[in-house]
């Protein structure tokens, strides 16, 4: 699925799904996916099917609701995971020829209808161990206040974020969540959830997201 693959007849799927390569006349190779068709003169570059973070038409952030609300202790933290939606980007030589996404697509309003942005939306359980999903998100709970702290979603930057894989997953950055006062700090720290993972993109935290509603 992830990774490097030969521009050579064969098919590649992608979660549900399915990229064909066939190869022509003239070195040339034609890329099909659902109604999309690519013509490609082959060379020695391999075509790259890498994940992508979920900004959909543009949006900037990603919100995550869970399916219970949390509930941290003072000066006490709590790590987690939750399912994460995500991209597929098909690349060769740098340029990316093809973009899709997995899954449904779902937006929300984050905020007021005054002030508030369109976002990715998604509803996850929060799990302890590591979900079989595709799309992964690593959650570090942080509540450093001497107050019990309630959470119920979590709003993440992920324009420009870096995004780690294996051939089968796909996961974003460390996340980092700090409970203190009444607005939730959530740090997308750039770096990799696990050891082990391929990177797209370079490893840099994206500036704090104070989450204020």
């Amino acid at each position: 699925m992830f990774g490097e693959h030969e521009l050579k007849t064969q098919f590649i799927k992608v979660g549900g799904k399915k990229i064909h390569l066939l190869e022509e006349k003239g070195g040339i190779v034609r890329y099909r996916r659902d109604d999309v068709e690519r013509l490609i003169k082959a060379n020695d570059e391999p075509l790259k099917i890498r994940p992508a973070p979920a900004i959909g038409y543009g949006v900037n952030l990603l919100m995550i609701k869970f399916e219970e609300p949390i509930a941290v202790p003072p000066r006490d933290s709590l790590t987690g995971f939750a399912e994460a939606p995500i991209e597929v980007a098909a690349e060769i030589g740098g340029m990316e020829i093809d973009r899709f996404i997995l899954g449904r697509e779902k937006y929300a309003l984050y905020g007021t209808i005054e002030a508030g942005v369109i976002c990715r939306y998604h509803v996850s359980p929060f799990y302890l161990e590591e979900p079989e999903t595709i799309g992964v998100a690593k959650l570090l709970l942080s509540n450093p206040s001497n107050e019990w702290k309630s959470l119920e979603k979590v709003v993440l930057p992920i324009k420009n974020t870096p995004m780690y894989y294996t051939e089968k997953k796909a996961y974003y950055p460390l996340l980092v969540i700090i409970l203190k006062n009444h607005i939730p700090e959530v740090n997308n720290t750039g770096k990799p959830p696990k050891e082990g993972l391929n990177i797209v993109g370079n490893q840099l935290s994206l500036p704090n997201f104070l989450m204020r509603w």
